[in-house]
């Protein structure tokens, strides 16, 4: 990497979505580097410009408008490096999530060992896997290499054998894939990216490099017992940008402009979410998702361990349509504080399907929006949490999750009109347990930072620890079981001044503590009836020092699971209840 990009001090970023392109400059203020101001407008990745860079210089021009700052030449090129009178920026790093998810084929041996961890492999990117094939699969020769002709995909994974262990089995595999890509157009030819046995490199690359592009990374299951996925992504992400760079005009321009300090969207939100939890250094992870027209994407770390999933599926776009194959029109309903028809509903998704940048305009569709990523971010989360409680374990605890901080981002957050919805759209859709922060990415450059990290280290540390992202508050919430309206929970609250409150909290209970933003306080908690607030199992409690955020400090009491019943008219009122109790 050039060391002008190493030293620089003001840093242009480009993030390239499905529906918004924004731009976003940091330079050094006072000593330490800031977020100065964001950019956005709509991207031109699709027709009828099918070029990003349309997108980009829209953006730029109204970065430029709000800051006054010279980015663009006369030759309607990026001024890099700054120049001396001020004009230009030192770097540029880029992430996007535009295009089509790429088509995947995944192949292994075991299907609960070398095929899961391929699977899950193909999910750390904007990707839909279209076949799987393992040991195990009972079709002809024939069939499988009409699979491979018919999805024409864009990557295959291939994993299986331990180092030094099986191969017979893995050139079976080979043989396959090699006929099929034989077959194909030659430049409709997939890339390779090959995983398994070590030993066995060599033989994959003799078989299959006449056709296709092999790239090879270390086996992500070395034995049984280990999995490690970590070692592929740096080719995975090389893979992403190749193919992406095929479909979409203008990203090998962004890539050059950008000294190839280009990620994919989610590789950015990862990249940052791990270097969270090697600074926090806690037993709980830290957790990031972000909910956008491309996907839903969530990461969680533990002291440096990653696990990403990327749901293309769960999106909020075009393909906002897949999201009815994973829950009914009915889970959607349930979160609508008022009387709705499953029509209404349906006819709303498809809208958004046909017209991914339309924007609610009504009441009612701004609350089927809201439900709509509650279920998307629900169902991701849960698709990902048993990866997760295995890949970021303490000492083989897969027990319930827990993290702090959680940060959040996505459009249909930060854009809510009110904030007590964006809260409520996170307790609802990850029911977080025991003790948590929840903060959010009001100006949507968590992906940004994570590329910008590379770059420079310290800049992403002192943006991360300015007020640029916002603490909607402390959430306690309680685990247990007792009748609604019990008991379960005595808060004592005290004050710097030594002022004291006290609060009985009772089942079912959605409270705001009076703690204001950015007052410290320190809280006693009882829990009752066995509940565990975090604090080292049922029943124990203990004291917490805190920070209020937007919201203070809030008590989330409602129980894990959230429970509905079957009766609409209480769970309108109950939806009713719930957003009045955050609002402040």
């Amino acid at each position: 990497m050039p060391s002008s990009q190493v030293d620089a001090d003001s840093l242009l970023t480009i993030d390239v979505g499905g529906i918004n392109t924004r731009v976003a400059l940091f330079d050094v203020v006072d000593g330490k580097y800031r977020f100065l101001a964001s950019g956005t407008a709509p991207s031109t990745a699709n027709a009828p410009y099918n070029d990003i860079g349309e997108g980009i210089r829209r953006a730029l021009d109204r970065l430029q408008h709000i800051t006054g700052w010279n980015l663009v030449g006369s030759d309607e090129q990026l001024i890099i490096p700054r120049r001396v009178d001020g004009a230009g920026v030192d770097a540029v790093a880029a992430t996007i999530s535009a295009g089509p998810p790429m088509h995947v084929i995944v192949t292994g041996l075991l299907d609960d060992v070398s095929l899961e961890s391929a699977r899950t492999l193909a999910q750390t990117t904007y990707a839909r896997i279209e076949e799987t094939f393992g040991l195990n699969d009972k079709r002809k020769l024939e069939s499988r290499i009409d699979a491979i002709m018919r999805i024409r995909p864009d990557l295959i994974v291939i994993s299986g054998g331990t180092d030094g262990g099986a191969s017979q089995a893995v050139r079976r595999l080979i043989e396959v894939i090699g006929l099929g890509c034989y077959l194909m157009p030659e430049k409709q030819r997939p890339e390779i990216l090959y995983a398994g046995n070590q030993a066995m490199v060599d033989e994959v690359k003799s078989a299959l490099e006449s056709y296709c592009t092999v790239n090879v990374a270390p086996n992500i299951r070395p034995n049984l017992e280990v999995e490690q996925l970590e070692a592929a992504y740096p080719q995975l992400a090389t893979i992403f940008r190749r193919v992406q760079s095929k479909r979409l005009g203008g990203l090998y321009e962004l890539e050059t402009a950008s000294h190839g300090n280009l990620l994919s969207s989610a590789d950015g939100i990862g990249r940052i979410i791990r270097y969270l939890s090697k600074v926090y250094g806690s037993k709980k992870g830290v957790l990031g998702v972000d909910i956008g027209a491309s996907a839903t994407v969530i990461a969680g770390a533990r002291d440096g361990k990653i696990r990403t999933g990327v749901f293309p599926f769960l999106s909020l776009g075009e393909r906002s349509l897949e999201l009815l194959e994973y829950c009914s029109i009915k889970e959607i309903m349930r979160w609508i504080p008022f009387e709705i028809s499953e029509k209404t509903i349906s006819e709303y998704i498809y809208t958004k399907h046909f017209y991914p940048g339309s924007i609610p305009v009504l009441q009612q569709d701004l609350f089927i929006e809201q439900a709509l990523a509650r279920e998307a971010l629900r169902i991701a989360f849960q698709l990902i949490a048993p990866g997760m409680r295995k890949g970021l374990s303490v000492d083989g605890n897969y027990g319930a999750l827990s993290f702090e901080p959680i940060v959040a981002s996505g459009s249909v957050l930060t854009r809510a009109p009110k904030l007590s919805q964006t809260v409520l759209m996170l307790l609802d859709a990850l029911q977080p347990q025991g003790i948590t922060t929840l903060v959010l990415d009001q100006h949507q450059i968590l992906p940004s930072l994570g590329v910008a990290a590379a770059i420079n280290p310290l800049m992403a540390v002192q943006v991360l620890e300015s007020n640029t992202f916002l603490n909607l508050g402390c959430v306690v919430s309680p685990v247990g079981n007792a009748r609604t309206g019990t008991v379960i929970l005595k808060v004592k609250i005290t004050y710097e001044n030594g002022n004291e409150v006290m609060r009985d909290i009772q089942a079912g209970a959605l409270e705001i503590l009076p703690i204001q933003a950015g007052q410290s306080a320190n809280l006693l908690l009882r829990p009752l009836h066995g509940y565990d607030v975090g604090m080292g199992g049922s029943g124990r409690g203990g004291r917490l020092k805190v920070v209020g955020g937007e919201f203070g400090v809030i008590i989330d009491a409602r129980g894990r699971p959230l429970r509905f019943g079957s009766d609409p008219s209480k769970l309108w009122q109950r939806n009713q209840q719930w957003l009045k109790a955050l609002e402040r």
